[in-house]
Parts: structure tokens; C-alpha cells; sequence
């Protein structure tokens, strides 16, 4: 299962006490008024301007996306976009874009999740990969038209570590605090992990290249290998989606599919909610990347700890909260599938496509990973393996990944400058 498709289930169970604004409700209502206007139900694909239940039904989904308590940070939205404009100080502008995109990444996959309940399966899926790392890609897209190829990478790498060691660490406690010990599918978990060893191959391998004496060509030998990840992308979703899609289901996932609400939000709704929610991220990024040299230079903070650690935190603080909260409700296999799915993302869709953009804007984005990064991910990727092999896990495992995680940010701070 994909990771943003994971938080429909959440969203399902929360749904139950959400207050007046639930879909259920809406749908109840809606059901209500079609009744009595003699009118049988419409399907989504029949949404129009002339029916009466649109604007109810969109109306219900919009305050559902809105109305959640981590939404009051939208108001940096605003103020990091000002800033930018104002020339204030780099530290106003890093943290108040800092902070402004953790809601909107949230909105941002609410809009995906909408959109994708009115396509099929596979569909779904490609949207959830192209969307599901939105943010990161954006950040990176505006980092690299800046040449800041050294923090593109170190966010890249830093949100594949975050995932496997942070995300997954903190569910696997989470999990195993409640119920002594967390199960899962393994042979899903370990179908992810092949891919992640893949991916840390592919960066290891330029990377050694990179110190043979009279090496050349990095940036060629980089985008052959970002084909390829691409390629094997691909092949993983036919996989996941068609061939093996069992192997990825949670025991429970029967169950809970029947009892899911149809997504209210209409699909031209949420393509306009992702089309605008894109260009604030868009701007929103622009100012935070903008600010990056000075708030280094001014204020002492390291760009290795600002790619590595910071960044990514932003970029992936909804699938944090969205992991812990399916392991501790005991949905193991769906708190895998954002923690460990959402890094396979990464690792084989957004890297290469970071390094695809890298030669469309004529910028030397290439594989060549800093030394400390490739082998600090090759361990990660070790570790995770040995963790999620036999289909069980217990809180220790998860503090052992979460204290691998604290170790990579302490080095991360003292990395020099180059």
C-alpha cells in the first residue's frame, strides 16, 4: 500500500468523531436531499455547478481538510510569502517558510487522497507517488535552479533516513509500547527494503567511482543510473499494485475498506485545491531556499544539518504524525507503508528525477553523494533489514532506530563546509 493511501484508513476512524462536519453526516444529508427532491443519487463523475448537493458535499470535504488543529500554522503561509518581498531578515524568512509548509504539505495530501478515490487503482497510485513527495521535490527543484546541489542532497538523503529511522523507529515504539510486540506483513516490508538496497547501491556506486584516480564523466555515469531507478520504479509499482498487491495488505484492510466513505470532494475541487496548494508550497520553498547561505553564514547553522536534518523534518512531518498514530491504533502494516513506502519513494522516483532536473537546468546534480551520506545510508538500510525481517518487532527496535537517527544528527552538525 502507498504511503498517502495509508492515511485514508486513519482518516476513517477519525471521521467517526469529528463533529458535525463528518462525512458521514454529508453523505447522510446529501442522501436527505436528493430524497426529497425525488432524485436519485449522483455519482461523482455527474458533479455539476446544477446540482444542489455539490457545493454541500464539497463544502463538508473543504472544512474536513481545513478544520484540523495543525492547520492554525497556515498563518505563516502569508507571512513567509510578505517576507520575502519586504527583504526582512533571513531568519524571519527560513522560519517563517520554515514553518508555513508543514500545514500545506498536509492539505497538499489531503488534496491527493481525494483526487485519487475517483480514479483507478493504478492511477492512484502514480498520483500518490508523483504527489505524495511534492514538497521535497519542489524544495529540491528550487535548491538545484540555485546550484545548492550539496543541500538537494543532503534533503534527498536526509528524508530517506528520516523515514527508515526516525518514522519507522517511532512507530515500532509506538506499536510496541501499547502491545508489547508490533506484526506485520513481513514479506511486504522485505520487497521495500530490496528496492531501498537498490537505491543505496545506486548512490554508492558513483560515489566510490568519484575516488578513483582520473575518474570522469560522474554526471553521465549518474543520469544512466537515474534511468534505471526510474525504470525499476516503475516495475515496483506494476508490482506492488497488480502482480503482488496482496503481499501489501494488512489483515485488516477488508474490513476497514468496506466501512471507508467515498471521498465528498469532487475531482475538478481537488484538482483546484492541488493546484493552488502547489503554487503556495512553490513560494513558500522559493523564500526558505532563498535564505539558506545567509541564515548559514549569519547564524552558524551548518547547511549539512540544514539538508540532512531540518528539511526533511518539514517535508515529511504528516507522515510522522500518520505512522505513529496507524502502529499505536495497532495497523502495523499501514505505519510500514508510510514510513518504509514513503522512503522508497524517495529513493527511487525523486533522487533520479532530482538529478533529471539537474541537467534540464544545466546544474551538476549528479550521485556523488557526500561519503559520510552514502555509507550512513548503506547502514540504515542494513539495519531496517535486520529489523523488519521476521515480521515482528518489539519498543526496543524501534529506540534502537530512533538512537541511529540522534547519532546522524550530531555528526550532520559538525560536517565542515566545503
Amino acid at each position: 500500500m502507498l504511503p498517502k493511501t495509508a492515511r485514508r484508513s486513519v482518516n476513517a476512524s477519525k471521521a467517526a468523531s469529528a463533529g458535525p462536519f463528518t462525512p458521514a453526516e454529508s453523505t447522510k444529508s446529501s442522501r436527505s436531499l436528493e430524497a426529497a427532491l425525488g432524485e436519485a443519487p449522483k455519482s461523482g463523475s455527474e458533479d455539476s455547478l446544477q446540482d444542489p448537493t455539490f457545493f454541500a458535499r464539497n463544502s463538508s470535504a473543504l472544512v474536513g481538510v481545513f478544520l484540523v488543529p495543525i492547520n492554525i500554522l497556515l498563518v505563516f503561509a502569508p507571512i513567509g510569502i510578505i517576507s520575502t518581498y519586504l527583504e526582512c531578515s533571513s531568519l524571519i524568512l527560513f522560519f517563517g517558510n520554515f514553518i508555513a509548509i508543514i500545514p500545506l504539505a498536509q492539505v497538499l495530501g489531503d488534496a491527493t487522497e481525494a483526487l485519487a478515490a475517483h480514479t483507478g487503482q493504478i492511477i492512484g497510485g502514480l498520483l500518490n507517488a508523483t504527489f505524495g513527495n511534492a514538497v521535497e521535490m519542489i524544495m529540491c527543484i528550487q535548491a538545484i535552479k540555485r546550484g545548492l546541489i550539496q543541500v538537494v542532497q543532503g534533503n534527498l538523503m536526509g528524508s530517506i533516513l528520516s523515514n527508515l529511522l526516525l518514522v519507522l523507529g517511532m512507530a515500532i515504539w509506538a506499536a510496541g509500547i501499547r502491545n508489547r510486540e508490533a506484526k506485520f506483513n513481513s514479506a511486504g516490508a522485505q520487497a521495500n527494503m530490496s528496492c531501498q538496497i537498490l537505491a543505496s547501491i545506486s548512490i554508492a556506486l558513483p560515489t566510490m567511482y568519484s575516488s578513483v584516480e582520473g575518474a570522469k564523466d560522474i554526471l553521465t555515469i549518474s543520469r544512466i543510473c537515474a534511468f534505471n531507478l526510474v525504470l525499476v520504479y516503475g516495475l515496483f509499482l506494476f508490482f506492488q499494485l497488480k502482480t503482488h498487491s496482496h503481499l501489501f495488505q494488512d489483515e485488516g484492510d477488508g474490513a476497514e475498506e468496506e466501512e471507508e466513505e467515498q471521498s465528498q470532494m469532487s475531482a475538478s475541487v481537488a484538482c483546484a485545491l492541488l493546484a493552488c496548494t502547489t503554487l503556495v508550497i512553490s513560494a513558500c520553498s522559493e523564500g526558505l531556499v532563498d535564505s539558506i547561505e545567509d541564515v548559514s553564514v549569519e547564524y552558524g547553522l551548518p547547511k549539512a544539518f540544514i539538508g540532512l536534518i531540518l528539511l526533511p523534518i518539514i517535508g515529511n512531518a504528516c507522515e510522522h504524525s500518520t505512522a505513529v498514530t496507524c502502529a499505536y491504533k495497532g495497523m502495523m502494516d499501514l505505519a510500514l507503508g508510510v514510513a518504509v513506502g514513503s522512503s522508497t519513494q524517495i529513493a527511487l522516483f525523486v533522487v533520479p528525477v532530482a538529478v533529471l532536473f539537474g541537467w534540464a537546468y544545466d546544474q551538476p546534480m549528479d550521485l556523488n553523494f557526500r561519503g559520510f551520506d552514502s555509507i550512513a545510508m548503506m547502514l540504515s538500510v542494513f539495519l531496517c533489514s535486520q529489523v523488519l525481517q521476521h515480521g515482528h518487532a518489539n519498543w526496543l527496535h524501534g529506540a534502537m532506530l530512533m538512537a541511529t537517527y540522534v547519532l546522524i544528527a550530531i555528526v550532520a552538525w559538525f560536517i565542515p563546509e566545503d
